[in-house]
């Protein structure tokens, strides 16, 4: 797994003030979690950033915080949703002894022969799949090929991803990943029928008094 390191302050600065903060390139954030009660911290934003573009749910990543590493998840990310840049974030310290739930991606990878051959469109169901696992054993993604996917009507389940020996899949079995259609027609009538498919959101980060100042 890719090691990802983010390096924060403490920070005192809250409420309307935490706004003089952006403007000096910080991006203001609190962790909570295993041992330890909510703490406001900052970072650059620009460091920040680079990170938090790669990293995944289920991504540790290593918050040196005032020099103390913390193992950390991203549990929730604020954005200015014009300019696309970050306005909060908030971490969940886990314990590497200490099992936890979180949704991992589903990424798919290849080539479908039944799109090129038959004209075929690929079809996605579910794109996260909810764990259960000790921190250190989360992958950061499943990746799922869909190159052996030859005939129109194709079909992988969630039963059908390899899964490492120290994860437990909580997602039932039978939720489909991907299908193969055989045209775009069917492709649109399917989703209008079934509707889009949201995430349940399990686990949100804890709210704290600068939030609502952060929009």
């Amino acid at each position: 797994m890719e090691k990802h390191s983010l390096i924060a302050t403490k920070r005192t600065v809250t409420g309307k003030k935490v706004e003089n903060l952006r403007r000096e390139g910080l991006l203001p954030g609190v962790m909570y979690g295993h041992n330890i009660k909510p703490t406001p911290i900052s970072m650059k934003l620009k460091d920040a950033t680079k990170v938090l573009n790669s990293v995944t749910k289920s991504s540790i990543v290593s918050l040196v915080v005032d020099g103390e590493e913390n193992s950390v998840l991203v549990r929730e990310k604020q954005r200015n949703y014009l300019k696309g840049t970050y306005l909060h974030i908030d971490f969940q310290v886990v314990s590497s002894t200490e099992k936890l739930r979180t949704y991992v991606s589903i990424v798919l990878t290849g080539t479908s022969p039944a799109v090129k051959d038959f004209d075929g469109v690929v079809v996605t169901g579910i794109s996260q799949i909810e764990v259960e696992a000790f921190p250190q054993d989360l992958p950061e993604s499943f990746i799922v090929d869909i190159s052996s996917m030859d005939q129109i009507g194709s079909e992988i389940f969630v039963k059908d991803i390899p899964v490492p020996a120290n994860v437990e899949i909580l997602t039932p079995a039978e939720e489909l990943v991907v299908i193969i259609s055989s045209t775009k027609e069917e492709v649109v009538e399917e989703v209008i029928s079934e509707g889009p498919v949201e995430p349940e959101v399990i686990e949100r980060g804890k709210k704290e008094e600068d939030l609502d100042d952060s929009k």
